[in-house]
């Protein structure tokens, strides 16, 4: 699909041209959804320059996201999807770029595209260039990332306040597995953040060292720089986040190590308690001939009686020494 911005007099318009249409020559930007090799030709046509495949765009090696066409710059980064993404195919987007227009591609839907397409339609001063329009977004894709790594640090607070707090159930280790499967959630958000935040300090640093080629103006090179910054602090952000997450993991599970320990003292603790009772009951199951008190009439009530009065001396003694 290829939807095309094109200049108006409220901002950019937005057409989605249907197959076999022809691209506008005006267009400012070209947004490339899940292309054909037929739509990925018309675009390469009116930007003069090869737009990567999708799996050169799933490529990892900086050499195949960053690199230079004729007539455009080629970036590739990953940007924070709406629901937990792995397959870095769908989260990764090329920029083509040049002074005139800009050409995205993507095979996913980030929430910081859709949300910049009607901030675009809207506002009328973004300047109709290509690296306007780039910074335009990624000033969005900015505000994205922080509300991402601030949505993981809401959740992990949450998450600490259950562990340490009255929230879990020490006898349910049922919570003990929802806490744990949370903590991974929350650090599989973290790890892809981290990625995010590397890819698109690596695409503004790279597109600032040709501002001469896209005709950056002073004020656009600034804002690459501060746009960094930015996501070196979002970055930080994440590392102090992963080194909290690593720490209520293992109080989680030294948690759940206390809970077991407990249990097993229990069992041992009881299985003590009726040892006094269980050797009586052996001394007097021995048939022997001789036993005084084989044939006394109160004898079995006396050794009930006896097994009952070492059961509740061995408790008490453990009450005292605060083993129960």
């Amino acid at each position: 699909m290829i939807i095309a911005y094109c200049p108006s007099v409220k901002g950019l318009e937005r057409i989605e041209l249907s197959p076999g249409d022809a691209l506008p020559p005006t267009s400012i930007w070209i947004d490339l959804l899940s292309p054909t090799q037929e739509e990925q030709k018309t675009a390469e046509k009116l930007m003069g320059a090869e737009i990567p495949t999708r799996d050169e765009i799933a490529s990892i090696e900086t050499s195949e996201r960053l690199y230079l066409e004729p007539g455009a710059v080629i970036m590739t980064a990953q940007l924070p999807m709406t629901a937990p993404v792995i397959d870095p195919a769908l989260s990764s987007v090329t920029f083509a770029l040049n002074a005139k227009r800009l050409v995205t591609v993507r095979y996913g839907e980030p929430k910081s595209l859709n949300i910049f397409s009607k901030k675009v339609q809207s506002d009328p001063t973004i300047p109709h260039v290509g690296p306007s329009i780039l910074l335009a977004m990624m000033d969005v894709i900015v505000d994205r990332c922080a509300d991402e790594m601030e949505d993981a640090s809401r959740q992990y607070d949450e998450l600490a306040l259950q562990v340490f707090g009255d929230g879990l159930n020490t006898r349910k280790f049922a919570s003990y597995q929802v806490a744990i499967k949370r903590l991974g959630q929350i650090g599989l958000q973290v790890a892809k953040m981290h990625d995010v935040c590397a890819s698109l300090s690596r695409m503004l640093l790279y597109m600032n060292s040709h501002a001469k080629r896209l005709n950056l103006s002073d004020q656009q090179s600034l804002d690459c720089r501060t746009f960094g910054r930015d996501i070196r602090s979002i970055k930080e952000h994440g590392d102090g986040l992963d080194n909290k997450l690593n720490f209520l993991l293992d109080a989680t599970v030294g948690l759940v190590t206390l809970e077991q320990n407990q249990i097993a003292k229990i069992f041992t603790v009881l299985g003590l308690i009726f040892l006094p009772p269980t050797l009586i009951a052996s001394i007097y199951g021995m048939n022997f001939v001789n036993m005084p008190e084989l044939h006394w009439e109160q004898g079995f009530m006396f050794s009930l009686g006896l097994m009952l009065v070492s059961v509740v001396i061995t408790f008490i003694f453990f009450r005292w020494k605060r083993l129960l």
